[in-house]
């Protein structure tokens, strides 16, 4: 991903942010009161406001130099999105059974690491760019996998297996923790220092790029 800095956004900050996914859907009413729907994007697109996770003149200065060595808008970085980071429920510890990412085949080395959301009345499948560094975990036919046998590219979202260990058959399945790619959706940050000792920053947009 050009323009990409694999840093993260300051943590505690992160764990004030508002916003989620984003989706574009066209409606157009018909004459007969029925609707049109057109799925413009195939993906949401998550956006965010990190400014109510600065609390104190620390967290805003953390920002502060966060957002300079970033050069405003100009480069993204990672971003811990405190809801859904993993590959199970925020709740839950991650299994190498977490998440379907294909079928052996014996001859298929690569898989790309995904997320499924899904219910009965249907399924979307997010992919994830950005994992954690030493947070995956494989497992092949239901049985775990050792991280000698496969390499992880941290920085595109990649599992390769490696020579002479390219799995026959069965499903090939991982869990992880991950980031979002994002960017700072401006080019100023406004510091409001009205109280002694204390500061906010009252809008730290954020949204997320695709590689």
């Amino acid at each position: 991903m050009a323009g990409f800095h694999e840093v993260r956004f300051p943590l505690r900050v992160a764990l004030g942010t508002s916003g989620g996914p984003v989706r574009r859907t066209d409606i157009v009413s018909l004459s007969n009161g029925r609707e049109n729907r057109n799925r413009r994007w195939q993906d949401a697109r998550r956006r965010y406001d990190a400014g109510s996770g600065v609390r104190s003149v620390d967290d805003l200065y953390a920002v502060l130099a966060f957002f300079e060595a970033r050069a405003g808008q100009f480069y993204g970085f990672r971003f811990r999105d405190p809801v859904d980071h993993k590959s199970c429920e925020p709740g839950g510890a991650v299994s190498a059974m977490d998440q379907f990412l294909g079928t052996a085949d014996g001859t298929t080395a690569k898989f790309e690491i995904v997320k499924r959301y899904a219910d009965a009345g249907g399924e979307t499948v997010r992919r994830i760019d950005k994992p954690a560094t030493g947070t995956v975990t494989v497992a092949v036919a239901g049985s775990p996998v050792p991280a000698t046998d496969y390499t992880v590219d941290y920085t595109a979202g990649t599992i390769i297996f490696k020579p002479g260990k390219v799995p026959l058959t069965g499903t090939v399945r991982a869990g992880f923790e991950f980031d979002v790619p994002v960017r700072f959706d401006t080019d100023r940050i406004d510091i409001d220092l009205g109280q002694f000792d204390a500061g906010r920053i009252p809008s730290i947009p954020l949204v997320e790029i695709k590689p």
